[in-house]
């Protein structure tokens, strides 16, 4: 049961790019809340300056350097009957952003949370990629580190349902280039960029063919949707197995890699894959 004399801490969507795409509400909160915690106060302000809307309450920064400290205070707040609202600087906060330790915090101090919904690039781009939307997962960011991404990749070669990835322009190219050696080359993907903003481009293909793309080098916001293992057939055989195996390490990979691959794209598990590379 909420504290009956707390506040409330409001998470409201910011827009992603186009400020037109703020709601009625957003502005609303905006103009009222009591504080806003922001992740990066310059950005709010550009906003409400975009918006014609004046905050009337205490703003404070709230970013991943300064949420262990400031949760308290906010949190305090909130027991004083202060409405907080959290914003970051483009979509939910707490998705990828700052904003889970806030949420957490509030709730076992009984203080009632709501959210002011409206956009999300994860839903945006897996909407505009044209591939399933009946089963979707939000995977965030992949590990910055080779091997620590590719294992998180080798985690998710059998995952059945389409998946949504935030990237950073200078890693997209490798990103889908991973993708397609551990996944296999023909697994279907969108990349979103710029989402829209000005210069929004969405690209569709196979992950081998948008690596390719995307070696050129891409700028902005990158939203990557990626289709999930789909059900083939098990009928193969050991010798096609393992042919299958040697086919992909003949091109540079290892034998591990190329396991991962094979199981990826064929649906078998991965150790009757090995066993059958290894007879």
């Amino acid at each position: 049961m909420p504290e009956p004399d707390a506040g409330a801490l409001v998470l409201a969507a910011t827009p992603i790019g186009d400020p037109s795409d703020a709601s009625p509400r957003l502005c609303a909160l905006l103009a009222g809340a009591d504080v806003v915690a922001a992740e990066d106060t310059r950005r709010l302000r550009r906003l409400a300056a975009a918006l014609d809307v004046e905050i009337t309450g205490r703003v404070v920064s709230y970013h991943e350097h300064n949420e262990g400290s400031r949760t308290r205070h906010l949190v305090d707040q909130l027991l004083a009957g202060k409405t907080v609202l959290l914003v970051t600087d483009a979509g939910m906060p707490s998705v990828s952003d700052p904003g889970y330790r806030l949420v957490a915090a509030a709730v076992a101090a009984g203080v009632r949370v709501t959210a002011a919904p409206g956009p999300s690039a994860a839903l945006a781009a897996l909407a505009v990629s044209g591939l399933p939307v009946d089963r979707f997962c939000f995977e965030g960011f992949l590990p910055r580190k080779s091997g620590q991404r590719r294992e998180r990749l080798r985690m998710l070669a059998g995952e059945p349902r389409t998946m949504v990835f935030f990237e950073a322009p200078h890693r997209t190219a490798e990103v889908l280039s991973d993708m397609a050696e551990l996944w296999g080359p023909e697994r279907s993907a969108a990349v979103c960029r710029e989402l829209t903003k000005t210069y929004e481009e969405v690209r569709r293909g196979t992950v081998a063919e948008l690596a390719v793309w995307a070696d050129d080098g891409v700028r902005g916001e990158i939203t990557v949707v990626v289709e999930g293992a789909s059900n083939l057939p098990h009928e193969l055989t050991d010798d096609e197995i393992k042919d299958a195996v040697r086919a992909i390490e003949a091109t540079g990979s290892t034998r591990r890699d190329a396991v991962d691959a094979v199981a990826a794209e064929t649906g078998l598990p991965r150790r009757r894959v090995y066993n059958a590379a290894i007879t």
